[in-house]
């Protein structure tokens, strides 16, 4: 199943220094496993903004759910998530 999964994260800006660049390097090291495992096809920043679109393939949306609230940024994170299916028109064989 494959998800678009938008996530904005917003640090407090009270927060230690030390402890925001010790959860963006384990949150890094996460995301990065998880796209060498296939379950995080894609990965984009949006330009000028503390967030990212990404494309998550996974088994079902208890997977997906468990992946999203794994994430060690996931308590600072507004995060969309829209199913997606393939398009009858697709030329890309590989996008189911």
């Amino acid at each position: 199943m494959l998800f678009h999964v938008r996530m904005n994260v917003n640090l407090p800006v009270s927060m230690p220094a030390e402890q925001a660049a010790q959860l963006k390097q384990m949150e890094k090291e996460l995301a990065q496993r998880l796209q060498h495992e296939g379950k995080w096809r894609h990965l984009w920043r949006i330009a000028g903004q503390y967030a990212n679109i990404s494309v998550f393939d996974v088994d079902s949306v208890d997977e997906l759910h468990n992946l999203l609230t794994s994430l060690p940024l996931f308590p600072y994170m507004q995060i969309d998530v829209m199913p997606l299916c393939r398009h009858p028109s697709s030329v890309r064989d590989g996008d189911a």
